[in-house]
């Protein structure tokens, strides 16, 4: 378990936050992890987030079935726009080896919901950054080749005047 990467805080926003999309609260007396694991509330908030995007929530069943829930989230995601780098293992949410991912997840569903404009919110995160793409002239372009940036760095004026590395050197003489 890799709980010293979790912020609780960030945990608490996303509860709120599914809470809120989803119109009910997180079983009382339950870890978050608990409440994720078998994935029936993760399914629900993506069916609120895009109605019909997981067929079939399975809610009774052995392990299976409760993992089956969270790979066809994970599915869920990705159609709705979730990069694939952004998911969590199966195994992370299950397990408990890494709820900090699952966390992280949540966030990139949140941001995703910037970019479906029929959601009309609550948002989770910010907002993604948006293409901001600019044209140049060929002029322009060659109008910088005979610049050179000061990140190049430049030597002009440097000397090691000045300059004192320790101690001077003694030199006794008689002993």
């Amino acid at each position: 378990m890799v709980a010293g990467k979790r912020d609780r805080d960030q945990e608490r926003e996303a509860q709120h936050w599914i809470e809120t999309v989803i119109g009910e609260k997180f079983p009382a007396g339950h870890l978050y992890e608990d409440c994720l694991r078998d994935g029936i509330l993760l399914c629900r908030l993506m069916n609120r987030l895009s109605p019909g995007i997981v067929p079939k929530i399975n809610t009774s069943g052995g392990d299976y079935k409760m993992m089956d829930n969270i790979n066809q989230f994970q599915k869920a995601c990705i159609k709705y726009g979730v990069a694939d780098v952004d998911l969590f293992q199966t195994t992370d949410l299950w397990d408990r080896k890494n709820v900090a991912l699952v966390t992280t997840t949540i966030f990139a569903v949140g941001r995703a919901c910037y970019r479906h404009p029929e959601f009309r919110g609550p948002y989770l995160g910010p907002r993604p950054a948006e293409e901001n793409r600019r044209e140049f002239t060929e002029e322009q372009l060659r109008a910088g080749e005979g610049l050179i940036g000061l990140q190049a760095g430049s030597n002009k004026g440097a000397t090691q005047a000045g300059l004192n590395f320790g101690a001077t050197r003694k030199i006794l003489l008689g002993k």
